[in-house]
């Protein structure tokens, strides 16, 4: 054993504990994985108990070291280290495992149980997640404490990842690992349970590759802690793991990957090594073997002495008290030597947008301009009054206008180009091409805190990222996507490169608000809208096309974006007999067409709808007005027409594209597709002859 690290009985007790625990707790509801939680227990307790600084009595210390559960799916493995180091859960949470209104649900869930800090859902995506948590680490170094040294100031923290075979044949864990590299990212220790069992069997039927070598080839720092000895005795090797975990830390230039070669499952007596455990209850005459292997009484369960829990939590509080002791003290002393800083701080920490940031954003004269444009000068315009705000794309800079104006990349100064220079408080994220890596990274930033971030590629290639935006609702986080390049206006790139379905999917996933402004001054408008909003996240999407920037002085205000739905141009008589709702570019479309609806003397109505989400939360009255009853309405968007029937009535129109493009010039396409003036008002006139 390594004298360096203290390891007694009342230790080894506490992780069979945890053992017991897992195996209670699956057995008790029926389902779950308890194989992994079981033969990993030493692993986490080592990690909570020994290695990483947390404090169970507020677990969202600022100074706290972070941990990400990659596997899931073996949420026992976290939530049996949470309860023995006192996060606030207790025995009989573990015993409502994977029951209604439980702390403990079957994946370990961001905002419902303390402790945890993200929900990594997928297998892969926590990988993705620690290398965000380890970027956002070093953005805040030099955002906020710029003249410390690396490692030296009260932003800097270990980000420690635990991770499976599954993980590791996910492609967005490869994306996420060779970002980690090209970073340099030196906090970042990720530990690989190497037990090869899937719920298929031997992984040999699926994983081939030698993994450390492809650690390696990124760029890792890459290491091998065996408790198998070669598949000859097993032996837990928490010292030698200790070990490795200190040397991973020294590594300040490449981010560490350590194999832990186990068996799945040990030590259970007869089913150890077996993928049966790796998704399925163990059975009562096993766990009873393994209780009485272990020492515990077989009649017994979730059996906790109570010398092994006041053990456990008399470390856990001890060593925070230790690490907080050092931390507080700096950190005051910070905090009196960078009151810009600590007021930006305590800003970001309060989630309130700049005061500033109203009249920093341009605004736009009449003209053409495609909302891609606009957004990027936005965001250049935005920089100094928001110096949190940082982000990029994937390799799409030019494209997504994600750049921020004369701004540097956030990068390791050995990684700048002639093109781009780099600096640990670069504010241009180059992702490359990687975006469900991306997305992953993305909401990690976002949930750290200290930071507002944003990621951009084609709005085609959200399907590459899905799980991201998905995962930031779930977890009520305010990650910014933008996605340009929104319709069929992309032109000659063709059906591949072109969205129709996706706007309507995307506005499935419940708590993401789908945001397609009209022109540049509502771009601004739902930009700082974005920007002060900090309970969800939100999908800006952008046109590569330019489109008209309405004069303002003719039409309504671009501040009433933020309603989500607004009366762009009022019928001639206010009473509108017809109204026609549309997005994006759709809105001049729709423009025009009114004006031929006008002029044959039809009171018409344009309602530009930006966001549906924000328009939704409004109050009936506010929606009837907008949408006044005995009015044709028709819906003009140049994708699906799947939803709008909430908004039209069956009476309405819906006028779309349902179903995909081809490689054509944008107006081609638009005038084939009847995204024209002509055609809405043909079916304008339609929707008001059915009434």
């Amino acid at each position: 054993m390594n004298t360096s690290l203290q390891w007694s009985d009342l230790d080894a007790r506490a992780v069979d504990t945890a053992r017991v625990l897992a195996a209670d707790a699956v057995e008790k509801v029926g389902n779950g994985h308890p194989g992994t939680a079981i033969s990993v227990a030493p692993i986490a307790y080592l990690l909570y108990q020994k290695v990483m600084n947390v404090d169970p009595a507020d677990p969202t210390w600022l100074g706290r070291d972070r941990f990400v559960l990659s596997i899931g799916h073996s949420s026992l493995t976290q939530y049996t280290q949470l309860y023995l180091a006192g996060f606030g859960l207790e025995l009989t949470d573990l015993q409502q495992f994977r029951t209604w209104g439980s702390l403990t649900p079957g994946h370990p869930e961001y905002g419902h149980t303390a402790g945890v800090e993200c929900t990594t859902g997928p297998l892969g995506a926590g990988v993705a997640n620690g290398v965000g948590f380890a970027m956002a680490a070093r953005k805040a170094r030099a955002l906020y404490d710029p003249q410390a040294k690396p490692g030296e100031s009260v932003f800097d923290h270990f980000v420690y990842v635990i991770a499976g075979d599954g993980c590791m044949e996910e492609g967005v864990s490869s994306e996420a690992s060779s970002l980690a590299a090209t970073q340099e990212l030196g906090n970042l220790v990720l530990i690989y349970d190497d037990n090869r069992i899937s719920i298929e069997g031997d992984t040999n039927i699926a994983l081939s590759e030698d993994v450390m070598a492809r650690y390696e080839a990124y760029g890792w720092h890459v290491q091998h802690v065996d408790f198998t000895n070669g598949f000859t005795t097993y032996e837990e090797k928490v010292g030698e793991l200790f070990d490795a975990i200190e040397a991973a830390k020294k590594v300040t230039d490449k981010p560490s990957f350590i194999k832990v070669t186990t068996v799945i499952g040990w030590p259970l007596p007869n089913k150890a090594g077996s993928h049966i455990v790796h998704g399925a209850k163990i059975g009562a005459d096993e766990v009873a073997a393994l209780k009485e292997k272990l020492g515990f009484d077989p009649a017994k369960s979730f059996e906790v002495a109570d010398e092994v829990i006041a053990h456990a939590r008399d470390n856990a509080a001890s060593r925070a008290k230790a690490a907080k002791a050092d931390w507080q003290p700096r950190f005051e002393a910070w905090s009196s030597a960078n009151p810009e800083g600590k007021a930006l701080l305590d800003r970001v920490l309060a989630h309130e947008a700049p005061a500033e940031l109203a009249e920093a954003l341009p605004v736009f004269p009449a003209g053409k301009k495609s909302t891609r444009a606009a957004s990027g000068e936005i965001l250049s315009a935005i920089a100094e009054a928001v110096p949190e705000l940082w982000g990029g794309s994937a390799d799409l800079a030019g494209s997504n206008n994600t750049t921020i104006k004369g701004a540097s990349s956030f990068l390791p100064a050995s990684r700048g180009t002639a093109d781009w220079t780099p600096s640990d408080n670069g504010r241009v994220l180059h992702f490359g091409i990687r975006e469900h890596a991306m997305g992953g990274i993305l909401n990690a930033i976002t949930i750290d805190g200290l930071t507002r971030v944003y990621g951009g590629t084609f709005l085609v290639f959200s399907d590459y990222m899905r799980p991201a935006p998905r995962l930031a609702a779930l977890m009520k986080v305010p990650t910014i996507f933008v996605w340009t390049h929104d319709s069929v206006g992309v032109g000659e790139d063709g059906p591949t490169h072109q969205p129709v379905e996706h706007v309507a999917s995307l506005r499935l996933i419940p708590g993401l608000d789908v945001i397609r402004p009209a022109d540049a001054n509502e771009t601004a408008v739902c930009w700082k809208k974005v920007l002060e909003t900090h309970d969800h996240p939100a999908a800006l999407i952008l046109t590569r096309q330019d489109v008209e920037t309405f004069d303002r002085s003719a039409v309504a205000a671009a501040e009433e974006a933020v309603k989500g739905a607004y009366t762009l141009v009022e019928a001639s008589d206010g009473a509108p007999k017809v109204v026609l709702i549309a997005t994006g570019s759709e809105v001049q479309v729709a423009v025009a067409a009114r004006a031929e609806l006008e002029e044959a003397g039809v009171p018409t109505r344009v309602v530009s709808a930006p966001c549906l989400e924000w328009f939704d939360a409004q109050g009936d009255d506010y929606r009837a007005s907008i949408l006044p009853e005995g009015a044709a309405i028709v819906s003009v968007e140049a994708g699906v027409t799947s939803g709008w029937a909430q908004y039209t009535g069956l009476s309405g129109r819906r006028v779309g594209i349902d179903h995909f493009g081809a490689s054509a010039a944008a107006g081609r396409l638009f005038e084939e597709y009847g995204i024209t003036a002509a055609h809405v008002a043909a079916e304008a006139r339609e929707a008001l002859a059915a009434l």
